[in-house]
């Protein structure tokens, strides 16, 4: 590759190409689909992201609670673009956006666009409630499922310890707040180790008191499925003595104690958060083409609206219209579908062939709730149990990028299915909680 002549704008070296240049902030499900589009094409593609790997976030759960290692659900970048050469990437955070000049700026340097694609993502959103967000853990990153496997391995530890019997409950009761797909999944997996795993690992105390709590404001979980799916999930849940609780929410957590605003007292140290998400994206975005849940505004071509050569992709874009007046659904096939979409619309964009709309076509939705229990929804189809379980398994298996890595949770899987054993149960590294850095700095701040 030539790395002479890089542009003008350019502090990170990138070879000379004659192509018209698209940049990608984001590897996820939309930034990834959009490379396989576009691979082997007249242009020269850059995809930056601040981890050099893709995440399969699904799965995120299954890490958690030590289901799985967290190498079977991640794949290198710089693996999945092997062969690829107008693919390149860089390992970066991108901070800025210079609308003006067609220029990122990150932490590494600075890179001119012609086009320039937005595929960040989203993160958790605690509605300003910074006590819960200082002392709880959401599960957007794999490095949120190993502490959180690291957080509830060493409560359990600790818990053997401890004479004190309201610590010993507050460390072995376990908070999760959010009823959809994440929520529901992980809390049908703590309740399977609750129930095969904790009676062999720790048998100075019963299963029993270990407890599960699953948090929801609205009066029914997967909201976004159906009736059946949402009754079929409370059943299983509670036969696996989950105690879930609707039309509740959380108003505090002091890192011992959940407080709800109905006025319910749990001990606890142990609260995960899948209750909501906000999109993510650096600066540079006018401020009006941002629109409610922290999403990007886009017209029906994915463009960012105000903008001619800026586009957005999955869970951050946000197209509204009279068909969808609250966007897409921040699922992985909407992103899926958008990446796929909007390769072919850069193509006719630069070949200047006229656009089509992007349609969404939904393809149903699943949601497990441990071994043989789950709830699918495909088109006029609702059923549940051990044909819907065996659909989210394929379906799952084949969306993992990577033969090793499907042959991996394949044979993880299978263990588990006739033995009920997981994966190592090892505390590599001593969990923290994180400290509250927003309020330290505020008061340096004033000192200043």
């Amino acid at each position: 590759m030539d790395y002479a002549n890089c542009k003008i704008t350019d502090t990170i070296c990138l070879p000379n190409s004659d192509f018209p240049r698209i940049v990608i902030i984001g590897g996820g499900f939309a930034g990834l689909a959009l490379v396989e589009k576009l691979k082997h094409k007249k242009i020269q593609l850059v995809l930056f992201d601040k981890n050099n790997f893709h995440q399969f976030q699904p799965l995120f759960y299954q890490v958690a609670t030590s289901a799985l290692e967290p190498d079977s659900i991640v794949f290198p970048f710089r693996k999945q673009i092997s062969g690829y050469k107008n693919v390149l990437f860089r390992l970066a955070e991108v901070e800025e956006i210079q609308t003006f000049s067609n220029t990122i700026i990150t932490n590494k340097g600075k890179v001119h666009y012609d086009y320039l694609v937005l595929a960040t993502g989203t993160t958790n959103n605690f509605f300003g409630m910074d006590k819960v967000e200082n002392h709880s853990l959401g599960m957007k990153d794999i490095r949120d499922s190993l502490n959180i496997r690291h957080m509830m391995l060493q409560n359990l530890e600790q818990a053997a310890i401890t004479c004190d019997d309201k610590e010993r409950d507050a460390l072995t009761n376990f908070i999760i707040v959010g009823g959809g797909p994440a929520g529901v999944e992980m809390a049908g997996a703590l309740a399977e180790f609750c129930k095969y795993i904790l009676p062999k690992d720790y048998p100075e105390y019963p299963s029993s008191i270990m407890n599960i709590y699953l948090i929801e404001a609205i009066d029914k979980l997967l909201s976004t499925m159906s009736n059946k799916a949402s009754s079929k999930t409370l059943k299983y849940l509670k036969d696996l003595n989950v105690k879930v609780l609707l039309n509740e929410s959380v108003s505090d957590f002091d890192g011992s104690k959940v407080t709800t605003k109905n006025g319910k007292t749990i001990l606890a140290k142990n609260l995960i958060w899948t209750a909501g998400v906000k999109g993510q994206f650096p600066k540079g975005i006018n401020e009006k083409h941002i629109v409610r849940g922290n999403r990007i505004k886009t017209d029906g071509n994915l463009k960012v609206e105000g903008y001619d050569n800026i586009f957005a992709i999955g869970d951050i874009a946000a197209l509204i219209s009279e068909a969808t007046p609250k966007g897409h659904p921040q699922v992985a096939q909407a992103a899926i579908q958008q990446g796929k979409y909007l390769g072919n619309s850069i193509l006719n964009i630069i070949n200047n062939k006229p656009l089509k709309p992007f349609k969404y076509k939904d393809k149903g939705s699943l949601a497990t709730v441990g071994k043989r229990k789950a709830v699918a929804d495909i088109g006029k189809f609702k059923f549940a149990g051990y044909f819907a379980w065996l659909l989210w398994s394929i379906v799952h298996l084949m969306s993992i990028s990577g033969f090793r890595n499907r042959l991996m949770v394949g044979f993880n899987w299978a263990i588990s299915y006739f033995t009920y054993e997981k994966s190592n149960r090892l505390i590599i590294r001593n969990f923290k909680p994180k400290t509250n850095t927003k309020k330290i700095t505020s008061k340096v701040n004033n000192q200043k």
